[in-house]
């Protein structure tokens, strides 16, 4: 249970500093993101730092050290490996997935992980869109902007969803929006909170802040 808590902390930890592009994350946010109180985020980071995994500050938050980015980072591999797995292989939709991965990311070794990767023909990203840490811990990087900061005049490709709870992935899939999908904007109402989007031939609106999750990029 104790090694269970580690990874699920550092990997939010790494999850957290990402998507804000910033260097240490607060005891709020990963109280947030692992659905506990403030005071037992307090208490688990006190034991990552005496573990070497971390250095807290009080007030200014806590970042992950080299090591502990190197156990964020093989966490997150399997995590997504087995998303890809479970889709590939076992034809679960990709809103059934990551539930299932949040269990099984702690019980399987690195070396079946390997042999996963191998047998996947090593995937960059996984359903969602999420690059997948290499073995060495390296990743690819793709320059992509939120749909709502995206240029209407020019088409896009939609490579990342942010939201990867099970509802809004439905209704992805019911809007046939997809990593990989094509389209353009076409129309951006901010005063009514609204963005009209056509991707393959149909147009579809979406809520600001829905759009907001969906990150793309430029066709090449």
């Amino acid at each position: 249970m104790q090694n269970l808590t580690i990874e699920n902390y550092v990997k939010a930890i790494y999850q957290v500093c990402a998507r804000g592009d910033k260097e240490a994350a607060s005891t709020g946010e990963l109280a947030v993101a692992l659905s506990v109180s403030p005071g037992t985020v307090t208490s688990m980071l006190k034991t990552l730092s005496e573990a070497g995994l971390a250095e807290y500050m009080k007030y200014e938050g806590v970042s992950l050290t080299p090591a502990g980015r190197t156990l964020a980072l093989r966490v997150l591999r399997r995590h997504r490996l087995i998303e890809v797995f479970l889709v590939r292989t076992l034809d679960l939709t990709w809103d059934e997935v990551h539930e299932e991965a949040e269990h099984m990311e702690h019980a399987v070794s690195d070396l079946l992980i390997d042999r996963i990767d191998e047998y996947l023909g090593h995937p960059e990203t996984d359903p969602h869109g999420d690059p997948i840490p290499r073995a060495d811990g390296s990743m690819v990087n793709i320059d992509t902007k939120k749909l709502t900061k995206w240029e209407p005049s020019q088409p896009f490709r939609l490579i990342r969803v942010m939201d990867q709870t099970s509802d809004f992935l439905r209704y992805l899939t019911e809007e046939s929006l997809a990593p990989g999908c094509e389209g353009k904007i076409v129309s951006f109402r901010a005063e009514a909170g609204v963005i009209t989007i056509e991707v393959e031939g149909r147009q579809t609106t979406l809520g600001l802040d829905a759009a907001e999750k969906l990150l793309v990029s430029a066709l090449t």
